[in-house]
């Protein structure tokens, strides 16, 4: 039958995010931060990765947040409680490598990537680390889970773009602040691609600041999620290629060449602008049959 979702809600109030808890037992009982899931809603649906947003091993759920931009993120919105996953695969990908560190670890979330933020600080904190937890978006309509990320936080910074909700700035500016404050022992960083780049250059020596250890999480670039198609390779700054899903997807983000992964990440732009048009004008022609009318 499929993978019931149990939980289904809207985070901030953009209408494109929402936050979605699935039934996977076997999958709940294997997660750890850091991983990602594949799932496709139906038997003509194509397969999609996730980042594990969080888990419940005793109520075996996971929870999944997404943002709708093309085809399948938007069919996804339009689940229901009670409706049902085709597939969801996973735990795939690497954890995190979870241990005791002398000096604060700093996590920075920027707009969807707040919340695989969430069980990386959870995890970390629970081994006895400082952690200190950098959200950002554009607006504060794109903000989400700022109580579930303070409560894993010994200090929460919010910013955003337009100053509508906590600094009017971008992440990197509470950054450098941390980084002439205080030792910084790991720098954690997910997001969109050109956050997860500033992020990196500020902690690699950026202007005498000291350099900090920074993983970053390259899970937006996936498409097989299995390794076998390629579609995630990125190279480094010294010329080797690596693969996200299997590789990752979290990075040292000071490994990563990032102005090539951003015009690689840009290659299916077409094709997906047609997918969502194509979906949409369906949508209408249903929609007009319904009232009476005719193609």
């Amino acid at each position: 039958m499929g993978y019931k979702i149990l939980m289904k809600k809207e985070l901030g109030s953009s209408g494109t995010l929402f936050e979605i808890e699935l039934a996977t037992p076997l999958i709940a009982k294997k997660a750890r931060a850091g991983n990602f899931i594949l799932i496709r809603i139906n038997e003509k649906g194509e397969r999609i990765p996730l980042t594990i947003a969080d888990y419940n091993r005793k109520k075996g759920t996971l929870t999944i947040v997404f943002q709708v931009i093309g085809k399948t993120t938007k069919l996804l919105s339009k689940l229901e409680e009670g409706n049902f996953l085709l597939d969801v695969v996973g735990p795939l990908g690497n954890e995190i490598h979870i241990k005791k560190f002398d000096y604060p670890v700093v996590i920075i979330g920027g707009g969807v990537g707040i919340a695989p933020c969430y069980p990386q600080a959870k995890e970390l904190k629970k081994v006895g680390n400082k952690i200190i937890a950098i959200i950002g978006a554009r607006s504060s309509n794109l903000l989400f889970w700022r109580e579930k990320m303070d409560k894993v936080s010994d200090e929460l910074i919010i910013c955003t773009d337009d100053g509508t909700e906590g600094k009017k700035s971008v992440v990197t500016e509470p950054l450098k602040e941390l980084l002439k404050r205080e030792p910084l022992s790991l720098v954690i960083s997910i997001g969109p691609l050109i956050m997860m780049k500033f992020v990196a250059l500020t902690t690699n020596g950026y202007e005498g600041l000291p350099k900090v250890k920074t993983m970053v999480s390259l899970n937006t670039i996936m498409i097989d999620g299995t390794g076998m198609c390629g579609g995630c390779r990125f190279s480094t700054i010294d010329g080797k290629i690596y693969f996200a899903c299997v590789d990752g997807p979290d990075v040292d983000g000071h490994m990563v060449d990032f102005d090539n992964l951003i015009k690689r990440a840009k290659r299916f732009t077409a094709q997906e602008k047609e997918s969502i048009e194509l979906y949409e004008h369906e949508c209408g022609a249903v929609e007009k049959l319904k009232m009476g009318g005719s193609f």
